[in-house]
């Protein structure tokens, strides 16, 4: 296969991932990988470094938006970011004594649990409990409706910091942005409506990645060639899925088929995983 096939097969596929991805507010990383090892056969630590790229380019290009909207609430993020910037240097830094295989089930586990969190139903109820230590940091925010500005409070800061530090380690071990996990830590734990915690994960998740990037770049697993496409076409496929949902009135047959072909290639890492073929 020419350089020239092999880059437009990885810039095509990254596009449908990035697709994908944007259309069920996951992100285009959990495909991205299962796409270069198990299609094209590219070495797990090439591919999370070619997700990490990909990972900060759509992050950076999404969330100025959502900043601009007044959506994302920047103190939290920057608050949270302390624990994903810690988590994801330490994933790095271990991630190249961690036997291929084992990363391998593990984001296979991961990719399911992905797939779980797009099916499930997102509580809509803005909770006003008060936290000490929320107001002490001022944490607590505002997002606008069609119906004027709706104050939130945050809750539970502690439990949520210390889910940010696991899903920065999964991020630096599996180079993706570990969004349903942090938005898992948001939604689940600190009550943060679910609007405000995807926009604040998506405006995290490019820190998070950048932070892992500098590892496997000094490490020399970020190869600009396989980069290249990889982070032009999810980026591309992120803004048009971004386009396309906003005309779209129901998003639930999207999170099914994301969930379907998740799981396809869930099964498909966690089976090579095991069997050793990665």
């Amino acid at each position: 296969m020419s350089v020239t096939v092999l880059t437009l097969i990885i810039l095509v596929g990254s596009y449908l991932a990035g697709l994908l991805g944007s259309l069920t507010g996951l992100g285009g990383g959990v495909v991205i990988i299962p796409l270069l090892t198990i299609l094209l056969g590219v070495d797990i630590q090439y591919a999370i470094g070619a997700s990490l790229i990909s990972v900060i380019a759509t992050s950076s290009g999404s969330a100025a938006a959502y900043v601009k909207e007044g959506i994302t609430n920047i103190r939290l993020g920057m608050f949270l970011e302390i624990a994903t910037t810690a988590g994801a240097m330490v994933g790095a830094l271990i991630a190249v004594y961690i036997p291929t295989n084992f990363i391998a089930v593990l984001f296979g586990v991961i990719l399911i649990l992905s797939a779980v969190m797009s099916l499930r139903k997102k509580a809509q109820e803005i909770h006003q409990q008060k936290s000490v230590l929320a107001e002490k940091l001022k944490l607590n925010g505002s997002f606008p409706t069609p119906a004027g500005e709706v104050a939130y409070s945050v809750r539970n800061v502690g439990g949520g910091f210390f889910m940010m530090l696991f899903a920065g380690v999964i991020s630096g071990l599996l180079g993706i942005g570990s969004g349903a996990l942090k938005v898992l830590a948001m939604d689940g734990i600190m009550r943060i409506p679910f609007k405000v915690s995807t926009t604040t994960s998506n405006f995290m998740i490019g820190v998070t990645a950048a932070a892992s990037a500098v590892v496997y770049l000094q490490r020399g697993y970020i190869d600009p060639g396989l980069s290249m496409p990889v982070a032009i076409g999810v980026l591309l496929g992120a803004l048009t899925g971004s386009k396309i949902l906003v005309h779209t009135t129901s998003s639930g047959w999207l999170r099914w088929v994301f969930a379907l072909v998740v799981t396809f290639l869930a099964s498909q890492m966690i089976y090579k995983g095991i069997t050793g073929t990665i």
